[in-house]
């Protein structure tokens, strides 16, 4: 119910223009062909960034216990490659809605929420989003 209430208020106040930001990228990385692996990616961060109380970021190693693509030395390459391309704007974004967020006291769980998003977004490859135990 907590979570559903954060979550709805995220949304009114400002989650959805990053959320749409996820999905500008999740569309530039399908239309260029090149960029698909990263596309299905940007697709479920776009939606952990609409809707990100009751859920969590976890790396697939640490939450399945074996490596895998993503989570190698390819999910590095991966990430180096994100960075350079996509990452840095998205997690600037997120860095500046969370300034915005931290000017009232009522912003402030929402602004670490969006600290959270911008070092995701700084590294995406290998991470999956799952459902937290905590505010429910």
């Amino acid at each position: 119910m907590i979570s559903m209430a954060l979550n709805l208020l995220w949304v009114v106040l400002g989650g959805l223009p990053m959320a749409l930001a996820w999905w500008v990228a999740a569309l530039i990385c399908a239309i260029t062909i090149v960029g698909l692996p990263w596309a299905r990616s940007c697709w479920v961060m776009g939606l952990f960034s609409l809707w990100p109380f009751g859920s969590e970021a976890v790396n697939r190693r640490d939450l399945r216990g074996r490596g895998d693509l993503g989570t190698g030395p390819l999910g590095l390459i991966g990430n180096v490659i994100w960075f350079l391309v996509a990452g840095w704007w998205l997690a600037l974004g997120h860095l500046s809605s969370a300034l915005a967020c931290f000017v009232t006291i009522i912003g402030i769980p929402f602004g670490i929420q969006h600290i959270k998003l911008a070092l995701i977004a700084l590294a995406p490859v290998g991470m999956t989003v799952v459902k937290s135990k905590g505010l429910d």
